[in-house]
C-alpha cells in the first residue's frame, strides 16, 4: 500500500498466503490501564503474526508492550503521565468526580495532548514509514497523524461504542433507548440538544487540536465520529451488550474480549495471595473491585464490604494496586489484596461488584458472572446502563452506593438463576467473536 508516495517492498512470511507480508505497525494506547489491556493484546496478537510492531504509550506502561514483543515509542511532545495520579500532572481535573473533571479530562488529557501525540508519531514516520496506524478510540493523536502522512488507520474502541445513531439517545444521556414513539421522539430532543452543546464545547477544542498540526476543521456535523476512522472500527464487546441500531457503519466489528494470554501456571500460582485457598473452600464468592482509576475504597469499597459483612459468602476485594490495608480492619468473611490474576479468580466467582470498567465487566461476562455495577465518572454510566439492558447485572445508578443497597442487590442476584443465565449467553457470544485474533485478522485485511 502506498506510504508516504511510496510502496514499501512486501516480505513473504514463512508458511502464510503470498499475498501477505510482514507490516510496520504503530500501536497507540493512551496510557490508561484500561486502554493498555485491550491494546497489548493487538500488539501482541500483531507480533505473534511476524509484524514489526511499535507502541506508542506512556513510560509506565512500557513493559506491558514490550513484553508482547513490540518496541516503544515514547510520549515526548505529549505530556506523559500516571493514570493512578491524574491530578499531579493536570490539576484541573482533581479528584475525577464530577462535570469539571470530565471537562478537565476532555480538554487537558484527550484534546490537551492530540497534536503532541501527531507530532511525536509524525517523528518516529519520519525516521522509517509505518504501514498501518491502530489506535484507542482516545489517542486522537494517531488519527490526526494518519490523516497526514496519507495511510489507513484502525480504531479499537476499548469502552462502549460511542459512535453516535439515529436509534439511540446521545452518549451521555442518564435514559436507555427509547421503545416507544413518546420516548424516541424524546431521543430526538436529546440528540439536537447534545448536537448544539458538542457544537459549542467540543467542536473549538477538536479544531484547535486539528489546527496545531496544521490541518483544516473537522467535518461539519459529525460530533466525534470524526475521531473514528473511516476504515476499520475494532469494538470490544457483542451485540448483546450494546444497543441495537439500524445505521451501524459496515467497517464496525465487534470482536468480543480483547485480552492477553494467560501467563504461565506456575508465575500465576506464585502471585496468589496465602489466603487463595478460601475461596475453595467458600460456599459463594463475592469479587468487588474498584477498578485501577477511582481508587478512593470509601466510594464502593468500603460500603461494599459493611453491606456484605453479614452474608454467607465471602468476599474477595481488590484495590487497584494500592496497599490492602488501605480498608482498614476487615470482617471475618472478606479477603483483600492489591490485584488478582482474572484467569484464577473469576471461574470461582458467582458475583462480581464493580464500578463499571469495561474491561472487567467483559472479563466477568466471559466467565458468566452476573454484575452488580456502580459507575459514575467517564463511561462508567453507560457501561452500567448497558450492564442492566443486556439482563446480565444491575445498575445501581451511582457510584457511591450505600452498605444496605449493594447488599440487598447482591443478595437478590445470588437467589435468581436469570441473571447467571444471561451472563453465560453472552460470555458464549464473547467467546465465539473471536477476540484478539478477529481484531489482528480484521486490522491485517487493511494491509492488503
Amino acid at each position: 500500500m502506498p506510504v508516504n508516495g511510496e510502496r514499501r517492498g512486501r516480505i513473504p512470511l514463512p508458511g502464510r498466503d503470498r499475498g501477505d507480508w510482514m507490516a510496520r505497525i504503530l500501536v497507540a494506547s493512551m496510557p490508561f490501564a484500561g486502554h493498555v489491556g485491550p491494546m497489548s493484546a493487538v500488539a501482541g496478537g500483531l507480533t505473534r503474526r511476524g509484524h514489526e510492531v511499535v507502541a506508542y504509550t506512556g513510560a509506565k506502561y512500557q513493559e506491558r508492550f514490550a513484553a508482547v514483543g513490540a518496541s516503544w515509542l515514547p510520549r515526548t511532545r505529549a505530556t506523559d503521565f500516571d493514570d493512578a495520579d491524574l491530578a499531579a500532572t493536570f490539576p484541573r481535573i482533581g479528584d475525577g468526580k464530577g462535570m469539571r473533571a470530565n471537562q478537565a479530562n476532555l480538554r487537558d488529557i484527550l484534546f490537551g495532548t492530540g497534536a503532541g501525540q501527531t507530532r511525536d508519531i509524525l517523528a518516529a514516520a519520519g525516521d522509517r514509514p509505518f504501514d498501518l496506524l491502530v489506535s484507542d478510540q482516545t489517542a486522537f493523536g494517531a488519527g490526526l497523524a494518519a490523516e497526514i502522512l496519507g495511510v489507513r488507520w484502525a480504531t479499537v474502541a476499548v469502552t462502549p461504542l460511542s459512535l453516535t445513531s439515529r436509534d439511540l439517545p446521545p452518549l451521555g444521556a442518564p435514559v436507555r433507548p427509547a421503545t416507544g414513539p413518546l420516548g424516541r421522539a424524546r431521543d430526538v430532543l436529546l440528540r439536537a440538544g447534545a448536537g448544539l452543546a458538542y457544537r459549542a464545547a467540543v467542536d473549538p477544542m477538536l479544531n484547535r487540536m486539528r489546527a496545531g498540526v496544521g490541518l483544516g476543521p473537522a467535518p461539519a456535523g459529525r460530533l466525534m465520529d470524526s475521531l473514528y476512522s473511516p476504515y476499520l472500527v475494532v469494538a470490544q464487546g457483542v451485540p448483546g451488550l450494546d444497543y441495537p441500531r439500524a445505521d451501524l457503519p459496515p467497517y464496525v466489528h465487534f470482536v468480543g474480549r480483547l485480552a492477553t494470554p494467560s501467563p504461565p501456571a506456575d508465575r500465576a500460582v506464585a502471585d496468589l495471595p496465602p489466603w487463595w485457598p478460601d475461596l475453595a473452600a467458600a460456599r459463594q464468592v463475592v469479587y468487588v473491585t474498584q477498578g485501577t482509576l477511582d481508587v478512593d475504597p470509601a466510594y464502593l469499597l468500603k460500603p461494599a464490604i459493611a453491606g456484605l459483612a453479614e452474608l454467607d459468602v465471602l468476599v474477595v476485594c481488590t484495590t487497584g494496586g494500592r496497599p490492602a490495608t488501605v480498608l482498614g480492619a476487615l470482617p471475618t468473611n472478606v479477603r483483600a489484596a492489591p490485584h488478582l490474576p482474572y484467569d484464577r479468580l473469576l471461574p470461582l466467582v458467582d458475583v462480581m461488584v464493580t464500578n463499571g470498567g469495561w474491561g472487567g465487566v467483559l472479563a466477568a461476562v466471559h466467565a458468566g458472572i452476573p454484575l452488580v455495577v456502580a459507575g459514575d465518572t467517564l463511561d462508567k454510566p453507560e457501561v452500567a446502563r448497558r450492564v442492566a439492558w443486556s439482563g446480565a447485572g444491575v445498575d445501581l445508578r451511582t457510584g457511591r452506593p450505600s452498605a444496605a443497597r449493594v447488599g440487598h442487590v447482591v443478595r437478590d442476584l445470588l437467589s435468581r438463576p436469570e441473571p447467571r443465565r444471561r451472563a453465560g449467553e453472552l460470555g458464549a457470544a464473547l467467546d465465539a467473536a473471536g477476540g484478539t485474533d478477529a481484531a489482528v485478522t480484521l486490522i491485517e485485511r487493511l494491509l492488503a
